[in-house]
């Protein structure tokens, strides 16, 4: 690397808010399963203190060596729902309870993966875990929790979709921010690293490190090089830019990996925005030519967005590079991989709520293109269980006839209005209540049963 380069990417972590997002160790646990529910969290503890006991030494001596902030250490595990069936437990707190202290002994921010699959139907094990959700939440300060409800192979699981509303309700009864940790999915990943929806899956190693990269504010400052220039320009500084972020991700990834011996998973490139200034998904499609985000037109720039990430994630599209024989970024891209649109953790979005130019309809929109969905929504604490349902629903059908990943982080806050605001803190900065649709979806939630998958499912 040339020393162009290297000043080019200490800029960028100096000034525009480049950082590795997380490094997340994927652990499988299905080597601790046990009918004793006691034995079964002992192995759990013993396996997670042991496989991760270095993860974060490790991560900050990367930052030391590098220079590269890593903003969290985290973890991920198998579906507990899996995990947990064979020990015939009424619930499954104690399970959480034991996530919560294993990560609180080996230092990680967050554990993922106290998770059930029923996309196409329950097991014994993912009604008990569903329902221990709740008190799972109040009962623990680090785990995440999230539900899979459809993809596009099986469709739509509508009696789940139903009970996930009821589960948001009781969420909101106990504390309204224990819903921050709670994921509904369509068509979930196995190697997503970002919280709070990651878990290991199934078809992953028994160990891995997966690296998740952020940086919007170097694809901005990068887009105010070209201003005016035609949107083919704007695409391809975008690919350029995270090609350039990717490659770092590797390199961390890999080095962290050796450095623990463990398994390389994934470098997941995905636009993460906080509510510092200058890390915003919205300024990035403001530069792109918006008035504000939210405005027609944020659909289309939203898109164009989200694919120049992951192409760029992927390859080096520039004839320099090809003709240098570097195409490729990284040879593991996945995860999720493209721009996030949260409403609380994201300056510009946050403005542009208040406003009331981004409404909740319009971010279902710009979801059918960006990486997941209606994430950390805010809204009135009335709002019905089959109104969230519904929403889920929505979410839901969009990834399933999409062919891509959707889900719902959607918090409702009693006693607060259209107009008020919730403060969350840290990361996840405050969020304007955003107005629903008042009228009922009841009468369809409540029919239950199955969607069945859209005709393009049929592929073998």
């Amino acid at each position: 690397m040339d020393l162009r380069r290297i000043m080019e990417t200490v800029n960028m972590i100096d000034n525009e808010n480049l950082d590795l997002r997380t490094t997340t160790m994927g652990i499988s646990l299905l080597d601790c399963i046990d009918s004793d529910s006691d034995r079964a969290c002992q192995k759990i503890y013993d396996k997670i203190t042991t496989k991760a006991e270095n993860l974060v030494k490790v991560a900050r001596e990367l930052e030391t060596e590098y220079g590269i902030p890593i903003a969290n250490k985290r973890i991920t595990v198998t579906p507990i729902s899996l995990i947990a069936a064979a020990s015939g437990d009424s619930d499954y707190v104690k399970y959480a309870v034991t996530l919560d202290k294993a990560a609180k002994a080996v230092g990680v921010d967050l554990i993922g993966g106290f998770s059930a699959l029923v996309h196409k139907g329950y097991q014994n094990g993912d009604r008990v875990l569903i329902k221990s959700i709740p008190q799972a939440l109040k009962e623990t300060e680090r785990v995440c929790s999230s539900v899979n409800v459809g993809s596009t192979r099986s469709g739509i699981n509508m009696d789940a979709v139903k009970e996930m509303g009821q589960i948001v309700i009781e969420n909101e009864k106990i504390n309204p921010l224990n819903n921050g940790n709670l994921v509904i999915f369509c068509n979930a990943v196995e190697d997503n690293p970002f919280m709070a929806g990651g878990f290991h899956g199934v078809g992953e190693s028994d160990v891995a490190l997966n690296v998740g990269v952020s940086g919007p504010g170097v694809v901005k400052t990068a887009l105010e090089k070209v201003k005016g220039e035609s949107m083919d320009v704007v695409a391809e500084t975008i690919k350029q830019t995270a090609f350039k972020v990717t490659r770092m991700g590797q390199l961390v990834g890999q080095e962290a990996s050796k450095r623990l011996g463990v398994d390389f998973g994934i470098v997941d490139l995905s636009l993460a925005p906080t509510p510092a200034q200058g890390d915003s998904v919205a300024n990035i499609l403001e530069e792109i030519g918006l008035e504000s985000v939210g405005t027609h037109g944020t659909t289309a720039a939203l898109a164009m967005l989200n694919d120049a990430v992951k192409k760029g994630g992927i390859m080096a599209c520039s004839h320099d590079a090809v003709k240098k024989g570097g195409i490729m970024a990284c040879s593991h891209v996945g995860g999720l991989s493209g721009a996030f649109i949260p409403e609380s953790e994201d300056a510009g979005m946050i403005a542009a709520a208040e406003k009331g130019i981004l409404t909740v309809d319009k971010l279902e929109a710009m979801t059918a293109v960006c990486s997941v969905g209606l994430d950390m929504i805010a809204v009135p604490g009335d709002t019905p269980a089959e109104t969230i349902s519904a929403m889920i629903a929505d979410e839901a059908a969009i990834g399933m006839i999409n062919n891509k990943t959707t889900a719902v982080r959607v918090i409702p806050v009693p006693g607060k209005d259209v107009g008020d605001s919730i403060e969350f803190g840290g990361l996840f900065g405050y969020a304007p209540i955003m107005p629903v649709h008042k009228e009922s979806s009841t009468a369809m939630i409540n029919r239950g049963g199955r969607i069945p998958a859209p005709v393009h499912s049929f592929k073998n």
